[in-house]
């Protein structure tokens, strides 16, 4: 009897201590508070000159915070710049030979004006003596001879008028000739012009411009390493706006939504409590087995829903951070 009666009362102390402890739990889920963290890498290859930012300190986006030597890249944008000039200075002018042609055109069309008012002053000769032949006042033979002069006029007329016009057709081809050679030499311009800018953006990149407002959490690099694209420098996160994440049950699920307020709590240092306002900007659309870290074994083989809260960051919280939340 002795024994049972112990039984009896051990039962009973294990089941006042279970109540117990779940009146003192006054808290309805629990979890960690945690940030997005951006992983900032270097964009350019080469030897870091300098990288001013150290763990915990606040950056604001547009802030320059180091450079990379990228020297090789400056030398390789002088050449190319050189290499445009060579280019240019290849380039043909056809002025001295239009201009030869032109002075050869002028004469041309001066020869012409003058034979046509000879051919003009002529025709009105043959017209005159036209008339006195009718008339029998002069003899056949001279009128012949005027309109023989008139014919050779005539042919140096045409053969000066043609002439000129392959003075002008010359004209027309030695820039047209020019104009093809220089767009030879001048295509491979375009190209270095495009090198040029790919190589000046790369040097741009060798400044180290931060993006993102935040605090850095991890510095990765330091001044004087050797990096290369891609590698990374350091972690930044917006600790302003911090999310707890925490797991509640299927039976709970019912009980909260989207954009509920609720207390955050935690551990002010001195067996008590810190208690702010959050917001729940997340749930869960699927069910999950508890974290290691949450609750007890047996409350671990449950399945939950993971939520997020926002909480506005003071600086109180940090990342990793136990909190509770109470609907």
């Amino acid at each position: 009897m002795g024994y049972i009666k112990s039984i009896i009362q051990i039962a009973t102390v294990a089941v006042l201590m279970s109540s117990c402890i779940n009146t003192e739990k006054g808290y309805d889920a629990s979890g960690s508070f945690e940030a997005i963290e951006r992983t900032i890498s270097a964009e350019a290859t080469g030897k870091i000159k300098s990288l001013k930012i150290e763990e915990g300190k606040l950056l604001k986006a547009g802030d320059i915070i180091g450079s990379i030597d990228v020297s090789n890249l400056t030398i390789q944008s002088e050449q190319v710049q050189s290499s445009i000039q060579a280019i240019n200075e290849k380039t043909n002018s056809a002025t001295s030979q239009i201009l030869v042609l032109k002075s050869q055109l002028k004469t041309q069309e001066s020869q012409a004006d003058a034979l046509q008012q000879q051919l003009t002053n002529l025709e009105k000769e043959v017209s005159r003596f036209q008339k006195l032949v009718n008339e029998n006042a002069v003899p056949q033979k001279q009128l012949d001879d005027l309109v023989g002069q008139k014919l050779v006029l005539e042919k140096q007329l045409t053969a000066t008028q043609t002439q000129t016009g392959v003075t002008r057709a010359q004209m027309d081809a030695a820039k047209t000739n020019v104009n093809t050679q220089n767009r030879a030499i001048l295509s491979e311009v375009e190209p270095n012009k495009k090198r040029l800018e790919l190589i000046e953006k790369r040097i741009k990149d060798g400044i180290i411009v931060n993006e993102y407002n935040g605090t850095v959490t991890t510095q990765i690099a330091y001044d004087g390493e050797f990096t290369s694209i891609g590698r990374p420098l350091y972690r930044i996160a917006d600790l302003s706006n911090i999310n707890l994440r925490a797991y509640v049950s299927g039976n709970q699920l019912p009980q909260i939504k989207l954009n509920q307020e609720v207390v955050v709590r935690t551990d002010d240092g001195n067996a008590g409590f810190t208690e702010t306002k959050g917001v729940i900007s997340w749930i869960s659309s699927k069910a999950e087995f508890t974290p290691k870290t949450i609750q007890t074994k047996d409350e671990r083989a449950n399945l939950v829903y993971a939520i997020k809260v926002k909480v506005q960051n003071d600086g109180t919280y940090k990342m990793g951070m136990y909190g509770e939340i109470k609907f």
